[in-house]
């Protein structure tokens, strides 16, 4: 089976957008949803950067901010569930897949410290 990472993180992005679709337009949402829009489509925008990192160092660094955007979309994605109580049940599965994505992004993190591909 072809994993394609990349493609994972622009799917969650396209979710996140068609989710905050259906949400009703007022002063918290607005500003909640405005939040979850750039850190849910940040993870994938930093992962086409880590893919074409010019060293480990870069590499690293894009990786890293894709798990700090994933986690911050956990956030924003709890906070929408707690702005908008009748879609709480919505939300779960984005959370999930914000946590995977956070996990996943950690432990390239941790494998990039030990890894000798990307020696300068």
């Amino acid at each position: 089976m072809h994993y394609d990472l990349e493609e994972r993180t622009a799917k969650f992005g396209e979710t996140i957008i068609d989710f905050v679709k259906a949400l009703r337009q007022d002063s918290v949402n607005t500003i909640l949803i405005n939040q979850l829009i750039r850190s849910a489509t940040s993870i994938g925008a930093n992962y086409c950067e880590a893919n074409n990192a010019s060293s480990k160092n870069d590499f690293r660094n894009k990786i890293f901010i894709c798990k700090k955007e994933a986690s911050e979309t956990k956030y924003w994605i709890r906070m929408i569930a707690r702005a908008n109580s009748t879609i709480k049940e919505s939300c779960e599965p984005l959370w999930k897949e914000a946590n995977e994505l956070t996990m996943i992004f950690s432990k390239i993190t941790t494998s990039i410290k030990t890894s000798k591909k990307f020696e300068n």
